[in-house]
């Protein structure tokens, strides 16, 4: 495992990149940060197309179903392409706070399609409203679920699992349940994308400050603060980084250099190596936290990327 220090400095950032982020940090300049911000007013902006986000898109193949849950049912939304090799169990990121299942059709029709595989997204329960551990609950749930039932609904028992961001946290955390209360690790791959590994924060986050680049020190604390209380955060099951991560599946991470969670991913990947498990690492020179999200070059490869592995694991 090796990493290139040129990779880090600002000249390694291609001109696409650095005029999205120049737009991106002069437009959020305007704006009142998330933080300031009531939970339900932010959702509701993006339900109604008024985010900066802008409409939300569906994709009129996909579909919606419930499953048993912890606390009632769980709305999951799946993509079930032509050919299906495997099935995706998807978790949204959002802080634990934000987000919903459908908010993402473009990205995972195309995961599905190219990557042949069923992806299953689950609406699991959001912070403050319901607090750690409302959403891993939710997302175990599906995971056990889909152990129980994939072959069965999808013509498979290949499972992978990935999120991003918060997502990509409660990947981990459901990998660690799944192996420690069902015995289960028969997960064939893993997709962490700029994940959130330490609620306490690594030292990237800690230092950022509040250079608003879609998120930054003051509203990841936010996010913390209405999830899980200060006294949990070093646990295991809510921060994965502390966990034992023996026995889990071949992974990919995914970041950007000007990502406040650069440390979590480069700690995880380093840690999940470090138990005997395989893993990837691919950063990106320039990227700020969610740059998949946008049109750029970047963006495209490190699509790509993950649906190969995807394919391949």
């Amino acid at each position: 495992m090796t990493l290139d220090p040129a990779m880090f400095l600002t000249a390694a950032a291609d001109a696409e990149t650095v005029a999205l982020n120049d737009v991106i940090e002069q437009f959020l300049a305007t704006q009142p940060t998330i933080d300031q911000l009531r939970p339900q007013t932010l959702r509701d902006a993006r339900e109604s197309g008024a985010s900066p986000f802008g409409p939300i898109v569906r994709i009129d193949w996909a579909t919606e179903r419930r499953i048993p849950g912890p606390a009632g049912e769980i709305t999951i939304r799946q993509f079930i392409p032509e050919t299906v090799n495997g099935v995706f169990l998807h978790l949204h990121g959002g802080g634990f706070m934000l987000g919903r299942a459908h908010h993402q059709d473009v990205p995972l029709s195309l995961l599905a399609t190219q990557g042949e595989v069923a992806v299953v997204s689950v609406d699991y329960r959001l912070a403050p409203e319901d607090p750690y551990p409302a959403g891993p609950d939710d997302c175990e749930a599906a995971a056990v679920w889909l152990a129980a039932h994939g072959k069965r609904e999808f013509g498979t028992d290949r499972l992978l699992i990935g999120g991003e961001s918060a997502g990509a946290n409660l990947a981990a955390a459901t990998l660690l349940r799944m192996r420690d209360r069902h015995r289960c690790t028969g997960f064939a791959g893993a997709v962490l994308t700029f994940g959130v590994f330490d609620i306490s924060m690594t030292p990237s986050a800690r230092r950022w400050g509040n250079r608003n680049l879609i998120i930054n020190t003051p509203i990841m604390q936010w996010f913390s603060d209405h999830y899980v209380s200060a006294e949990r955060r070093h646990d295991p099951d809510v921060s994965p980084l502390y966990a034992d991560l023996s026995d889990l599946p071949p992974a990919i991470f995914t970041v950007g250099t000007l990502d406040p969670l650069l440390d979590d991913t480069l700690f995880m990947h380093a840690r999940w190596l470090a138990a005997g498990n395989r893993a990837e690492l691919q950063v990106y020179a320039g990227a700020i936290h969610g740059f998949i999200a946008f049109p750029l070059e970047i963006a495209r490869r490190a699509s790509e990327r993950i649906v190969q592995f995807v394919r391949q694991a």
